[in-house]
């Protein structure tokens, strides 16, 4: 369960976050973390949220970011803004470590995607990119579609092949939703 100082480590991807204010805090309405990428962090699949709004501000370092297809450094300092259904990916580049203030409207489930992915990754269960295995992926993709879909294929094709193949990651013993990863 995300709470207010709660620590998620990524050893795959390299990203820990911060849980600064959670959804219970803020009636839902945000969900503030502190991301903090280790050098050389590994870009993550593109993607966009299609109810929220993402808003960013460099604390430390330099932070890679593919928005659109257009890619920007941004630096110490500086912040951005990711509307809602905006297709984006974003990373650590440098050689040096990145700190950022992350803040994400409304905030729905996305801590419990948050603490799923690096769950996953923690126990072994993501490649060495930090991507979990297909079946993984079609139970994840549509428990928390509301917070998070793949930029490709398009939505309703991702709907329709996770939709097919849920019955089988079922039957490999792969699930939703982990409690273990919610302590």
């Amino acid at each position: 369960m995300a709470y207010k100082g709660k620590i998620l480590r990524n050893q795959v991807t390299g990203q820990d976050i911060i849980f600064l204010q959670i959804s219970k805090d803020t009636g839902g309405s945000l969900l503030e973390m502190k991301s903090v990428y280790n050098n050389r962090s590994k870009e993550p699949i593109s993607h966009y949220h299609p109810y929220q709004e993402e808003d960013f501000l460099v604390l430390e370092g330099e932070l890679t970011v593919c928005m659109n297809n257009r890619t920007r450094i941004y630096r110490a300092g500086e912040s951005f803004h990711i509307p809602r259904g905006t297709i984006h990916s974003m990373w650590n580049a440098s050689e040096g470590i990145t700190a950022m203030n992350w803040q994400v409207r409304p905030a729905l489930q996305t801590e419990y995607l948050l603490e799923t992915s690096t769950g996953l990754a923690a126990d072994g269960k993501t490649s060495a990119e930090g991507k979990p295995a297909l079946l993984q992926i079609a139970l994840i993709g549509n428990r928390y579609a509301s917070v998070f879909r793949l930029a490709k294929p398009p939505y309703l094709l991702q709907r329709i092949i996770f939709t097919l193949l849920t019955p089988f990651a079922k039957i490999a013993g792969y699930k939703s939703v982990y409690p273990q990863y919610f302590d």
